[in-house]
């Protein structure tokens, strides 16, 4: 039995002239060019590409970095952190942001933003405005970010972490005293119902690292309170090993009972020493230096392969984002798929040949006398080549016939 035969479909190709004349026996080259399932990784580090104040051998070495990431994936992360995108009220990241949005919408890179509205990350200033004000800021914000972005981002994070957003003490701020006042499902719907009337087309996501029950309860409330959910975005930062695949398991089927696609939205596998298990809030754990090393890549490019196996298998999913993409980011973890010099990990390989050899499609056909040939191969976009012409396709789950003229 193919694991991944939902991953698949078949599509019965017509090919015609110019003079719209069928094409016998001609031999037809068809390559994946993109993958329908969204391979990602956040990609925060390349605004300071396109930055002629960034010194010229960073810029270089970013240069490196995103040939590499390009390589590898089709999807990416930008960041909206308010308090690092708009540090004071009104002066916003949004040039800089914008172009780097325009350049990977120009490369085929599918967008996310994230987030519209987190307590983690906040702006200091919302401190001094009141419950009611910070709640307009936060609309306000929406609107404006999603206005902005509209033509290159059509996927956001609305909310992040909001099983513990009311409850949240680590450090005092606006958005937690906020959702403390209206309760978690109001502060959903809000946010929400602001995103959707500013991109009625846009994908939506609801996402926490909290996995457990509460999360499930606060989905179901959310759904029954009329919030318009696309995603159901689930964290996956491992920075004390794998869960394993009983603990995986486990999670999908949690959330698979909603019966919406489910992205995992943030995953880390570090290759250096684990954080002890005794950490509770991964941000406590704080260490001078925290290497790679041999041992801990081996064992991170078994645990990737090992978990992205399992997600591509299940048909709910629908994309992986890993964070980071290169060491020292995140908590300075030895998280990426590439070392601090932009080279490659075995992590970065492994992954490289599931996605662009395994579960890669690349076949030459022979149309029959009706100038029809079948296609049958991973989802995605295609590559189409017919005697030195060239032409492209989606192969999709509804897309049995398609005619090709040339």
């Amino acid at each position: 039995m193919d694991r991944y035969a939902h991953r698949k479909s078949a599509c019965t190709l017509t090919f015609l002239d110019k003079q719209g004349n069928p094409m016998p026996g001609r031999k037809v080259h068809a390559r994946l060019g993109k993958h329908e399932f969204k391979f990602g990784c956040n990609i925060f580090w390349l605004p300071a590409m396109f930055d002629e104040r960034v010194p010229a051998e960073r810029r270089a070495l970013i240069q490196k970095m995103w040939e590499s990431w390009s390589a590898l994936f089709n999807f990416g992360t930008l960041p909206f952190y308010q308090g690092r995108y708009e540090p004071k009220e009104g002066v916003t990241m949004q040039e800089s942001t914008l172009r780097t949005a325009k350049f990977l919408d120009e490369h085929g890179v599918a967008l996310k933003g994230h987030p519209l509205c987190w307590h983690t990350v906040s702006a200091k200033w919302l401190m001094d405005k009141t419950d009611e004000e910070v709640l307009e800021n936060q609309l306000f914000r929406i609107r404006r970010e999603i206005g902005a972005f509209k033509d290159y981002i059509h996927m956001w994070d609305v909310i992040n972490e909001v099983v513990i957003m009311p409850i949240f003490t680590a450090e005092e701020n606006a958005i937690t005293r906020l959702c403390a006042k209206i309760g978690r499902v109001n502060m959903v719907k809000a946010v929400f119902d602001m995103a959707r009337q500013c991109d009625p087309n846009a994908t939506l996501l609801l996402n926490d690292f909290n996995t457990s029950e509460k999360y499930k309860e606060l989905i179901a409330d959310c759904l029954a309170a009329g919030v318009d959910i696309d995603v159901i975005g689930i964290q996956s930062h491992q920075h004390q090993g794998f869960w394993g695949l009983e603990k995986l398991q486990e999670v999908l089927a949690r959330f698979e009972t909603f019966g919406k696609p489910i992205h995992f939205t943030e995953n880390t596998f570090v290759s250096g020493d684990l954080m002890p298990p005794h950490i509770v809030d991964l941000n406590d754990w704080k260490v001078p230096e925290w290497p790679t090393t041999p041992e801990g890549e081996d064992r991170q490019a078994r645990d990737f392969l090992a978990m992205i196996d399992e997600l591509f298998a299940h048909p709910q999913v629908e994309a992986f984002t890993n964070w980071d993409f290169c060491d020292g980011a995140w908590l300075g973890a030895p998280a990426g798929l590439v070392r601090l010099d932009g080279s490659h990990k075995p992590s970065y390989d492994a992954m490289k040949q599931r996605i662009w050899q395994e579960w890669h499609t690349d076949v030459t056909l022979m149309t029959d006398e009706n100038g029809q040939c079948t296609l049958e191969g991973f989802r995605g976009e295609y590559a189409i080549e017919v005697d030195g012409e060239g032409a492209s396709l989606t192969l999709g789950k509804n897309t049995p016939e398609q005619t090709i003229q040339l």
